[in-house]
């Protein structure tokens, strides 16, 4: 059973809605490399770094500065435009990625741009919510035909962790997750 039914037998109205999210990626790039930039001052033996991690490092060093204080400020508008479904809607229900789970090693060997390119891609309903600072959990919903698991994730605005935290739980209970495990793995 999907997300959405398991929801409405719960109570709650669901309504199939394409969020408004606008210009976000121009917001995302800058604060992505300087995170990794940031994070990467941290590791004892920078050595230790993977290739494309010292080139999103070089990127984060780039895209400082005034680069990256036009996308902080392009995060207040954007929060209003996107903040705009909330008059309607209580929270938001989207896969967790696009794609299901890449294996070990599927990326191994790309070059940056390809890497960055399949992570963006791969996760195009979680990376907005990062630039807005807004919460979100990821609930499982099912398995691959492989059986690699699948999530969903529910979004909110500022301050709505325990309104996502609720309805987890709730999708939790009915869901049964606590029996279900990926095939292979002990339950």
């Amino acid at each position: 059973m999907r997300l959405a039914e398991r929801l409405e037998l719960l109570g709650h109205e669901v309504v199939e809605e394409d969020p408004r999210y606008g210009p976000i990626g121009p917001a995302f790039v800058p604060r992505s490399m300087a995170g990794v930039r940031d994070l990467a001052a941290r590791v004892p033996d920078p050595a230790l770094l993977d290739a494309r991690t010292r080139a999103n490092v070089r990127g984060g060093l780039l895209l400082g500065g005034e680069v990256l204080r036009a996308a902080r400020a392009a995060e207040a508008p954007l929060r209003r435009r996107i903040g705009e479904m909330f008059w309607r809607f209580d929270a938001v229900l989207t896969p967790t990625t696009a794609v299901p789970p890449l294996r070990t090693g599927d990326l191994e060997g790309l070059s940056v741009r390809d890497t960055n390119s399949r992570m963006i891609a791969a996760c195009p309903y979680a990376w907005p919510w990062n630039v807005l600072g807004w919460p979100a959990i990821s609930v499982p919903s099912g398995f691959t035909d492989a059986g690699l698991p699948m999530g969903a994730q529910l979004l909110g605005p500022s301050n709505s962790e325990p309104l996502l935290i609720s309805l987890a739980a709730q999708l939790e209970v009915v869901g049964r997750w606590y029996e279900r495990w990926p095939p292979g793995l002990p339950g």
